[in-house]
Order: C-alpha cells, then sequence, then structure tokens
C-alpha cells in the first residue's frame, strides 16, 4: 500500500498568504556576524508577511513557542525561520507547526548560518545584505508552497541481515529478540567472520571461537531468525517497508537455489578484508621472513604451548620487528596507489591494539625474543587500550617512530645469523638511522573494504572515498543509508573494533525495529510529481532516472485515444529531479520544490528591493500531488 494521508487541518483555500518569518541569533553564531534585526525588518516589508521577528534561540522551547503562538493568535498560515543547518533542527520546526495544527510542510528553513555568517566573517555589512536575500527566497517558495502530505506504505515485519560475522549475528539476535522476522544470509559455510580467526580478543581475552559461538547459538536456536549459509543476495527490489530479497545458493549448495523473501528493511553487515601488501612493499612476497600480522597470528596460534621457543615455518626466530601502518594511512606519493588510482589514507583504527596485543602474547610465551615495534604514531584509543603499550614496553618492546614520508625498507640478508635487516629513522632519537637484524618482519596491515560491488549496484549504494559504505551522517543518522530501510552494522561501513561493530549492529537492530513499528511507514512527500496534461510521453525522463522502479511509462485514455504518460512510485522515488530537469514540456516537479519556486527564488535572490516582490494572493494548485499520490507504487 501507497497512498497520502493529511497529518493536520487543511488551510482553507480561500484565506489569505501570511508568512511568519522568525531570523535566530543562535547564540551569537548568527548575530555576532549579521544584523539579525535589519534582517528581520527587512523581511517586514514583504507584502506577503504578517509577522517577522529575530530571537536569541529559535530551537528552544520559547523560540518554537513564539511560532505556535503567531500561528493560533495572527493567523500565520505559512513560516520561515533563518537559522543554522536545516539537516539539525528543519524536524524541530515541522512538528512545532504541526503542534499548532497548521501543515508541517508549510515551512521553509533558511540556513544563514554555514551560508552567511560562517563564510563571511570579515564582511559583516555583505553577510547581513546576502542574509536578507536568502530569507527573501525562502518566502518566496513558501508562499507557492502546497499542502504536503507523508506518503503511506506498507510494513512487512522481517529483516534481511547481510552477513554473519559478529556484526551481523549481533542485528540478527537483536531484531529476533524484538519479535521480528530475520533472514541471516552468509556466503561462506559457516557463521563467524574473521573473529573465528581469533585466538584470544583484547581485553577481555575471551576466545574468538567461544564469541562466536555464543553468537551462533542465539542465532541458529531461535525460532524467528532464518540462516542461509552459502547464499548471496543477487536481487533487491522495492521499497523501504516492501523490499523482495532474491537469495541465491552458491554452487557448492545442494537445493533451492533462489529464494525470495518480502523484507521492510535491510541490515549490510558484509564486514571487511585484510589488506593485502604489494609485491615487494617491505619486501613482502619477496622473502619468507615478511608476513602479515593475520597470518603471524594464525601461526602463532598454531605454535604448541610445550614449545619453548619461538619458531615460524621451521626457523627459529629470535628478533621481530613489527611494522604499523602497512595499507592505511597512505600518503601520495610515497606509497602506491591502489587499483582505482587511490591510496588508503585512512586510518583502520584497530590495527595499533591488535599489534601491541600480539607482542604481549610473545613476550608472554617467548621472552627472550627481542620486540622493535616500527610506527608511525601509537593510536591505541579505545578504553584501556593504552595499558598494553604501556606493558609492551615495560616487558622491553622498542619503540621507534618514522616520519610519514620514510617507511622503513627491509632487505635480506646474506649472513645466516638473521633473515635480514630493517632500516629507518627513529624521530625519537633525533633522525638517526638504524639498521636492525631481525629474523622476522610482521607488517600491520589494515582494513579495507571487502568487494560488495554487485550489493551496491543493486541499489545504487552510497560509498564514501574511502571506499566504505557511507552512512547519512555520523552523528545524526550514523547506521542509516541514502536509501530509505537500508542499514549499516559493523566493517563495512568502516574500519571498527569488535565491541564497536556489535554495537553498531545492536543500533541498526532498534533503527529497524522502530521503522517496522507499525503497519506503515510515513515518508517525506519530496518527490517527482507529473502532470499529465503537459506530458506529452517523450521518455527523456526515464533516461535520467537511475532509481529501477521509481518512474514509468504507463498506458491512459484521453479523448478516446490511448497515449503515453510517466508514473511516479512515490515510494521509490527520491526526489533528485534529474527528471524534472530534462522534461521539455515542464510537465515533472519535485513536490516542494516546484520549477515555479526555484524561478520565484531566483527572482528574489537578485531584486533589490524586499518589499517590491510580487503579492502573491492564491496558491498554485494541488492537483499534481493528489495525482501523483493516488498512482503511487504498491
Amino acid at each position: 500500500m501507497t497512498e497520502a494521508s493529511p497529518t493536520s487541518a487543511p488551510v482553507p483555500s480561500g484565506d489569505p498568504i501570511r508568512v511568519g518569518v522568525y531570523v535566530c541569533h543562535c547564540g551569537g553564531n548568527i548575530s555576532d556576524i549579521i544584523d539579525t534585526k535589519a534582517v528581520a525588518a527587512e523581511l517586514a516589508a514583504h507584502p506577503n508577511v504578517a509577522v517577522s521577528n529575530d530571537y536569541m534561540f529559535m530551537c528552544s522551547d520559547p523560540g518554537q513557542a513564539l511560532i505556535i503562538d503567531d500561528i493560533k493568535a495572527n493567523h500565520i498560515n505559512r513560516v520561515v525561520v533563518a537559522a543554522c543547518s536545516p539537516t539539525l533542527h528543519e524536524l524541530t520546526f515541522r512538528k512545532a507547526l504541526q503542534r499548532a495544527g497548521l501543515n508541517p510542510y508549510l515551512f521553509e528553513h533558511v540556513n544563514i548560518r554555514e551560508q552567511a555568517s560562517w563564510v563571511h566573517k570579515g564582511d559583516h555589512e555583505g553577510a547581513t545584505r546576502k542574509a536578507v536575500r536568502l530569507v527573501a527566497a525562502g518566502v518566496e517558495k513558501v508562499v507557492r508552497q502546497d499542502e504536503l502530505f507523508p506518503i503511506k506504505v506498507g510494513v512487512e515485519p522481517h529483516v534481511v541481515v547481510v552477513g554473519g560475522g559478529v556484526a551481523g549475528m549481533s542485528a540478527a539476535a537483536a531484531l529476533a529478540g524484538r519479535g521480528l522476522g530475520v533472514t541471516l544470509v552468509e556466503k561462506a559455510s559457516a557463521l563467524g567472520g574473521r573473529v573465528a580467526d581469533l585466538d584470544r580478543v583484547y581485553p577481555t581475552e575471551e576466545s574468538g571461537a567461544d564469541l562466536v559461538q555464543n553468537l551462533t547459538r542465539q542465532v541458529q536456536c531461535h525460532p524467528k531468525v532464518a540462516v542461509r549459509l552459502g547464499s548471496e543476495v543477487v536481487g533487491l527490489d522495492g521499497h523501504v517497508g516492501k523490499f523482495t530479497v532474491t537469495v541465491r545458493a552458491t554452487a557448492a549448495a545442494a537445493q533451492d537455489p533462489d529464494h525470495v523473501v518480502r523484507a521492510g528493511a535491510v541490515v549490510i553487515a558484509t564486514g571487511f578484508d585484510h589488506y593485502r601488501p604489494a609485491q615487494g612493499e617491505h619486501g613482502f612476497g619477496q622473502s619468507p621472513a615478511v608476513v602479515t600480522l593475520p597470518d603471524f597470528q594464525s601461526a602463532l596460534r598454531q605454535c604448541p604451548a610445550s614449545q619453548s621457543g619461538l619458531a615460524y615455518q621451521g626457523k627459529p626466530v629470535r628478533s621481530i620487528a613489527f611494522i604499523h601502518c602497512v595499507g592505511s594511512r597512505q600518503i601520495d606519493g610515497v606509497h602506491p596507489p591502489q587499483p582505482d588510482g587511490k591510496v588508503n589514507d585512512y586510518c583502520s583504527r584497530t590495527c595499533c591494539a591488535a599489534t601491541l596485543h600480539t607482542i604481549r602474547q610473545v613476550q608472554a610465551r617467548f621472552p627472550d625474543v627481542n620486540v622493535y615495534d616500527l610506527h608511525k604514531d601509537i593510536r591505541t584509543y579505545g578504553r584501556g587500550h593504552e595499558a598494553i603499550y604501556e606493558e609492551a614496553s615495560r616487558a622491553g618492546a622498542l619503540f621507534l617512530r618514522f616520519p610519514d614520508e620514510e617507511p622503513p625498507t627491509f632487505a635480506a640478508s646474506k649472513d645466516a645469523k638473521c633473515a635480514g635487516v630493517v632500516t629507518t629513522r627513529d624521530i625519537l632519537t633525533w633522525g638517526e638511522e638504524l639498521e636492525i637484524p631481525v629474523d622476522l618482519v610482521v607488517l600491520a596491515t589494515g582494513m579495507v573494504p571487502r568487494d560488495i560491488a554487485s550489493l551496491i549496484d543493486l541499489r545504487k549504494l552510497p560509498v564514501g572515498t574511502d571506499r566504505f559504505l557511507q552512512e547519512v551522517h555520523p552523528k545524526l543518522r550514523p547506521v542509516e543509508m541514502g536509501v530509505a530501510g537500508i542499514l549499516l552494522a559493523g566493517a563495512c561501513q568502516g574500519p571498527m573494533d569488535i565491541n564497536e561493530a556489535c554495537t553498531a549492529a545492536q543500533t541498526a537492530a532498534v533503527k529497524a525495529a522502530i521503522l517496522l513499528a507499525n503497519p506503515t511507514i510515513e515518508l517525506d512527500p519530496f518527490v517527482a510529481v507529473v502532470d499529465p496534461q503537459r506530458c506529452d510521453g517523450c521518455e527523456k525522463c526515464l533516461a535520467e532516472c537511475e532509481y529501477k522502479g521509481a518512474l514509468t511509462m504507463a498506458d491512459a485514455v484521453e479523448a478516446g485515444a490511448t497515449v503515453r504518460r510517466a508514473v511516479v512510485n512515490p515510494a521509490m522515488c527520491v526526489g533528485c529531479g534529474a527528471c524534472a530537469a530534462v522534461c521539455p514540456p515542464r510537465a515533472i516537479n519535485v513536490a516542494g520544490w516546484t520549477l515555479d519556486q526555484f524561478d520565484a527564488m531566483v527572482d528574489a535572490i537578485v531584486a533589490e528591493d524586499v518589499g517590491a516582490l510580487a503579492h502573491t494572493e492564491c496558491r498554485p494548485s494541488a492537483r499534481h500531488i493528489e495525482f501523483a499520490m493516488a498512482g503511487g507504487g504498491n
């Protein structure tokens, strides 16, 4: 079901437009640069503005009350707030309008903090003039604004979780615990992911296998969780509330190759891969004495407890050099680029603690081994992680700090006394160059995003510059993606330790549970709308739409003839406006951002006198929006 539903009493169509303008001081963030009183005074001259005020904090309860009181007492039926970013408080003010009985979409939020005061600190007069024009443009837009109503879509109380590592299992267990059905899809033949390969995890020293076993038991024993191993997602159609997910078994699976799941939301928990050093990077691939940290940890785990001395591949190890930031914090011009031409300039965050934890294991089991730690700096950011650095130092590990632009080099030794020599400069000893004979070099490799290009392509999922999946906002919407109903859990979003990954998974589970708590979901109405009287069926809009199913063509009968007309599915449209930009007869608009509104905003920005702007007595018809909603999706 996709339909429109009013959220408040409509404004009588015969009422004159009365706009309330409210200019926020933002505690000085705006008023220290912009003359907010002057802005309010100039906007008061606009023929459609009935009330114009400035106030210290419009987002505060008294500030919201000022708007509500004016709506009730002064018959304000449009509101413009000039303040900070709409990302922070647009919803705050919409709810204030709703409490006053006004349609919450008869509102325009003008950003004069980031777009005026913060970027023109040296020109107070210019910033004030710019603010006046921005607010005037907001007024011109809102006077041409129709009442809008949320799009309602039905809900499937089921979630597909993609990835069966600790993040995916944590999300599945949390979702099932909240009464939602879950399908957990894992490409491998067993659950557990990377954590299953770990011997002990810091700081609890819990066995990685035990941790995985506990989570596996929770999901496999829960009646609301269906686990599909050896499977991957190959289809993701539909929209938030009603996704159709096609799960395909791998070649190793015996039967039921394709399985279709109906779900209201999807949680992606596909994890990460370890960086694989390039041939010759710090000697990797050229000498068997140069290994990655995961490979060394695996070998250390397999060392018998009774073994008296450390050996690697049958050769005794008396000294080890650990090199940090291999594959992380790379620098253009210093490190070779990755296949896409970029370097991994991000910090993988977990490598320092993982390296130090491994050093402590070596020191505890083989105290005679000399340990050298070569790093740019140590980033033990987690709670209690600094202690492991101090323990390693007290136990004899020698810490050497190399310059960012001069990573250590390794050369195989012709002397049988050692496997090779690591050469580095040490900032801690004023740039002294050191040559360290070692039997083993361990490269602390970082995290890189797993190759899930096929999954990304299914819904054009947003990817950050670091190639990890991108959330909407790291603080305000940390596990949500730009595609409604698709959530993130764990290291597919960026480097995380186990605790962070599980916390993110719990957050995603709570978000999904809230999203699917009611029989319907309300979506913002800012979607494309089509005027069938103007549409000529040219189909240019179809070529521009990147969202499968959002825009289609359908037959319609006009004057006894069958014609082709564009039809929008409002639940799948993201309101990008690409279709509107290429429509020759201007038959397509975005609700709340029509072409007429843009024209009026441009006119207001270039106008010299706010009071001279044309008086608008009537609003455009809502017929286009009503048609779009009535012809919406499933």
